[in-house]
Parts: structure tokens; C-alpha cells; sequence
């Protein structure tokens, strides 16, 4: 599946993330099934990182997705996970029932 097809959608819930044994925090801005992206994070890892998100969602129990880093952005990183992974369609699907439109 063709990553742009994946329904993105804008977000803002805090997250903290596990890099190796770094730790880090900032703000969730877009998920999608094969990906999300953070902003204003307090340390930036590497492009390849393998990262771990822990995200905290209202009311939904908080999540945990785990991904590598596939790009820098302004302020941020984006991430890639499996797209194949049914909990996190489960959770993306939920995430965007909360959220009106995608950004697509």
C-alpha cells in the first residue's frame, strides 16, 4: 500500500518517547497506519533510531508504538511503523473517530 494513501490524520497528545536509553518528550501533531510525527521534542534521535511512543489519549488508555526514525522535521522527527500491525490500525482507527477530518 502506498504510504501517502494512508489516511493522516492532525493530532496534539503529549507523548514521551524511549530512544536506546534516552529518554524524550514532546507533542504527537499526525498519525497514520504507517506512521506519525512529533513536535517540539526535547532530544532527537538519529535517523534509523528504533523508538519507542508512549502516548497518552483521552479517554482512551494510553498507547505504545514502537518505530524507527525516518526523518527529521522542524522541531521534530517522523517515524515508521509496520503497517501491517492490527493494533495499531485499531488504535489509529480510534484516534481518528475523536478527530474529525484527516489531513489528506
Amino acid at each position: 500500500m502506498d504510504r501517502r494513501r494512508s489516511p493522516r490524520f492532525k493530532a496534539r497528545f503529549d507523548a514521551l518517547y524511549a530512544a536506546g536509553k534516552e529518554e524524550g518528550a514532546g507533542r504527537l501533531i499526525e498519525l497514520s497506519y504507517c506512521g506519525a510525527r512529533l513536535a517540539d521534542v526535547s532530544i532527537l534521535p538519529a535517523v534509523g533510531t528504533k523508538v519507542t511512543l508512549y502516548v497518552f489519549v483521552q479517554p482512551v488508555a494510553p498507547f505504545e508504538v514502537t518505530g524507527w526514525v525516518s526523518r527529521h522535521t522542524d522541531g521534530g522527527f517522523a517515524l515508521d511503523y509496520d503497517l501491517f500491525d492490527d493494533e495499531i490500525r485499531r488504535l489509529v482507527d480510534d484516534v481518528g473517530a475523536m478527530i474529525s477530518e484527516p489531513t489528506d
